[in-house]
Parts: structure tokens; C-alpha cells; sequence
């Protein structure tokens, strides 16, 4: 099978996979416990990770927490800010600004805080999937206490003009988060440089394992506290109670220090991209979305006139792993909000494609990845 979903999860690279290995067995120890060696292997474990991931946003270590991925994150990041403002303020309500093509996790964790009392607003995009910044400036209210946008987008790759965006925040003294779960090992990601006070990661976007990420959270201009979601144990400086997943986060730090290396083929990777996109335009009725807006180097997103999708990914899934928007999305039948927000012609809406590629992508995968994609079209139509 030729494989072209990288947004969706990537392999986990051998060496990061070496380095897990031991501290599922002969380093096995539980880092909370402080009364012998093993324990203290695995504490030393984690605090090398967390500087390898702190290394990679350009922040400090204290400044990390691990968690079990991007959703996690996200849900601490956005609830865990707001619970602190209800408890010094319990009978106000806030306001919380987020987008239109923010991922589920982002969009159905503001929208539990709405039904909760707190206000909402989700910003428009243009056709290219930008934000403007008037929309953002005229949004702003006086109980405003957080800005969640994303760096990029997980769908057609578009990047957002981030500073720009948290330019706006900084001069009206609001904290921004940002998911960069997407960006983060494609794009060089010093948040402290691009002024973002929170952010998440996700082991499994950068050649990690699954189930393990991390949140960055601002301790200085601003001071970022966040209240717990969970409870029990006091770990992670009382922010994230449970054991940790040493193996996991040993992984996740790994994969953050082999980020430059991935950033040096992400040339590489565009040029691949560049061909795909090349070989996918002689397809009669296709379309880029994004096309003319900075996007990810390893992703396109297209739709094909009058073709569904669904169908016809289920007669090349043998042979082409490509997805047909988000992976957390895939079980909804719903057309991709994402593209909704951008008015994309409901012609095309159901008949839309992601293809991502990732460090292992060759250029035989392209080709051969655009002639079964052809000749599935040819037989759908002839049939």
C-alpha cells in the first residue's frame, strides 16, 4: 500500500522506537517514586524528554507538560484557563474566541463551555481558510479572556499569519493558544518568537508514538496558570495528575530532537508536493484548496466535480492510503466543516480528498498514487 496520510499518524521512527524500548522492560520504573534507582532512571528519563521538547518549542522546561496528546491539550489549555477565572470570579461569564476550521477537539471543547453560560465566538475565514485580523479585532469584548487558533490547518495545510494574529492579543493583554499539533515538525516552531502563550503537540505527528503529547504554557509575560482537569497524585507540578507514560514520553522527546533533522527534508518533501499537485491538476474538474495561501509542505487537499468520495476511496483503499478530511472526523458523514467555512461549491464538497506526505515519501508513491487515483475515476464514471 502507498501510504499519504501523515496528518493522519506517521510511522514511528526506528530510533525513537530504540530508545522507547528499555523503559518498557529493564527501565521500567514508576518516576513518582523516589526511593531507589530505577525510580530515579525513569525521573531522569522524563526530565531529558522534557528539555528535548522544550528545546523544540523554544521554551523552558518547566514550561512542559505531558499529556496523552493534542486533545488532552487542548481541553486542558482552554477549560483548565477558564476554571481559573471562574474561581476568582464564579459569577461571571467569559468570552473565548476560536475559528471556524479549528480541529473537533478545539471546536467541541469551546463549544462545552458555551453550553455552560460563557460566551462563543467562532471567526469566518476567506476562501483560502484565513482569518482576517479586523474579524478578530472586532470580536474582542471586554470579558475576553483567551484567543484559540491554529498555526495550521489539518485538513488542506493552510497556515494561519499567526503573528499577526497574536500581535492583536499581546496589545490588549489576552492569552493566545494555538494548536499547533499540525505545524509543529514541519515548520520551525519557537512559539515565545511567534507569540504564543499556549500550545500543544502530539507524539504521533512527528514520527512518535500514539497516545503521548505534551502542552506548553507560558510562565513569564504571561503568567499562564491553569486549574487541573484531573486529580489524584500531584504529578506534573499538580497540573496533570497520573502516572506518567515513560516509554511514551521518553518517545515523544526523541522525536523532538530528531525535528531538525526533519525539518532539512521538508524541502524535499515539497518538491514532492509541488509534482503531486503537477500530476493532480490534468484530472479534469479538480481543484487545490488553499492554493494560493502559505500552507504545510507536505499537504494538499483537492475536490473533483460530481465525485463522491467516499466511494470511491472505498475502491482504491487497498492500494492508496488517502483520507477524505480529518482522521478524528472520518466516522462523520457530514461534509468537512472546514471546507463549509471556506464556501467551497457543494459540488465539490463531497467529492473532496486529502493526500499528506511525510520524510519516507518517494516520487515512484506520487506517480503511482495519481494513476490509481485516475483510473478508480475513469471506472466510476464508466460505470
Amino acid at each position: 500500500m502507498i501510504y499519504l496520510d501523515y496528518n493522519a499518524t506517521t510511522p514511528c521512527a526506528p530510533e525513537v522506537l530504540q530508545e522507547m524500548l528499555p523503559y518498557f522492560t529493564q527501565k521500567f520504573g514508576n518516576p513518582a517514586a523516589t526511593t531507589y534507582p530505577l525510580a530515579w532512571q525513569a525521573d531522569e528519563a522524563v526530565k531529558i524528554a522534557r528539555q528535548e521538547v522544550a528545546d523544540a518549542l523554544g521554551v523552558l522546561p518547566e514550561e512542559i507538560v505531558f499529556t496523552s496528546g493534542s486533545t488532552e491539550s487542548i481541553n486542558l489549555a482552554i477549560k483548565g484557563w477558564l476554571k481559573i477565572h471562574k474561581l476568582s470570579q464564579p459569577e461571571k461569564k467569559f468570552h473565548i474566541i476560536t475559528s471556524a476550521i479549528e480541529h473537533a477537539a478545539v471546536l467541541d471543547t469551546c463549544a462545552d463551555i458555551e453550553n455552560d453560560g460563557h460566551e462563543l465566538t467562532v471567526l469566518p475565514v476567506n476562501a483560502q481558510g484565513l482569518i482576517q485580523a479586523t474579524d478578530l479585532i472586532n470580536s474582542i469584548q471586554e470579558n475576553t479572556i483567551l484567543i484559540a487558533t491554529q498555526y495550521a490547518n489539518n485538513e488542506n495545510g493552510v497556515m494561519q499569519n499567526i503573528q499577526e494574529l497574536t500581535t492583536i492579543a499581546k496589545e490588549r493583554k489576552i492569552v493566545f493558544f494555538s494548536d499547533t499539533t499540525q505545524a509543529f515538525g514541519k515548520l520551525d516552531c519557537k512559539v515565545k518568537d511567534l507569540g504564543i502563550d499556549m500550545a500543544c503537540v502530539s507524539g504521533h505527528k512527528i514520527y512518535g508514538p500514539k497516545g503521548v503529547g505534551a502542552l506548553y504554557i507560558s510562565r513569564k509575560n504571561p503568567r499562564v496558570r491553569l486549574h487541573p482537569l484531573l486529580h489524584g497524585g500531584g504529578h506534573e507540578k499538580g497540573r496533570r495528575s497520573g502516572t506518567l507514560n515513560v516509554p511514551g514520553i521518553v518517545g515523544l522527546g526523541k522525536a523532538c530532537a530528531r525535528i531538525p533533522q526533519n525539518l532539512e527534508q521538508m524541502q524535499q518533501v515539497l518538491a514532492l508536493r509541488n509534482k503531486l499537485e503537477k500530476e493532480l491538476k490534468s484530472i479534469e474538474g479538480l481543484i487545490i484548496y488553499g492554493e494560493n495561501a502559505d500552507r504545510l509542505p507536505n499537504c494538499v487537499q483537492f475536490g473533483i466535480s460530481n465525485v463522491n468520495a467516499k466511494l470511491l476511496i472505498g475502491k482504491i483503499n487497498n492500494d492508496l492510503a488517502i483520507s477524505i478530511g480529518s482522521a478524528c472526523n472520518a466516522a462523520d458523514s457530514k461534509p468537512s466543516h472546514v471546507l463549509q467555512a471556506m464556501n467551497i461549491l457543494a459540488t465539490y464538497l463531497n467529492g473532496s480528498f486529502r493526500m499528506s506526505l511525510g520524510i519516507y515519501s518517494t516520487e515512484e508513491e506520487i506517480i503511482q498514487a495519481v494513476h490509481i487515483l485516475k483510473t478508480a475515476l475513469k471506472n466510476q464514471i464508466e460505470n
